[in-house]
């Protein structure tokens, strides 16, 4: 490898983790259980699996998300973190009783993969207000989904 292609790589990956770092550990953490240490091995072995396929991270901020959010799940995995038991359709029926101005917020940040701030100016609120429904939701959700079972322990 160039030192060239090294330094486009880290650049790369310099801006991945401002982009998306601090979403990327806090799903991590989740999935860890609270454990940062460990979640903060699973984002940076994320991001250099993501360096070594950067083609796939053309596009919008929030296709990038998209494709960095089941690198995170398979490497937790990997590490043998557990993973939640709740499948495609018990997340959507969660997210779906959830009130409406809580299901477009979670919408703008994880699916549309803006930030607060700009989240906050395409549904023209308060960026306190846009926090307080995420938190809100969040919340929610972890109450309606069942915990992550752990496998494998005897």
């Amino acid at each position: 490898m160039s030192r060239r292609d090294r330094t486009a790589g880290e650049v790369l990956v310099r801006r991945l983790f401002a982009e998306h770092g601090a979403a990327l550990l806090a799903y991590a953490t989740r999935l860890s259980a609270g454990d940062r240490v460990r979640a903060e091995l699973i984002v940076r072995e994320t991001l250099v699996r993501a360096w070594s396929a950067s083609a796939s991270l053309s596009g919008d901020r929030g296709a990038v998300r998209a494709h960095l959010f089941p690198i995170v799940r398979d490497v937790a995995a990997e590490q043998g973190v557990p993973q939640p038991q709740a499948g495609p359709m018990e997340m959507l029926t969660a997210v779906g009783t959830l009130p409406p101005e809580q299901r477009e917020v979670l919408n703008q940040l994880y699916f549309q993969g803006r930030d607060v701030k700009e989240a906050a100016a395409s549904l023209g609120l308060p960026a306190e207000t846009v926090k307080s429904r995420s938190y809100e939701a969040l919340r929610r959700l972890r109450e309606a989904l069942p915990a992550a079972e752990p496998t494998g322990v005897t």
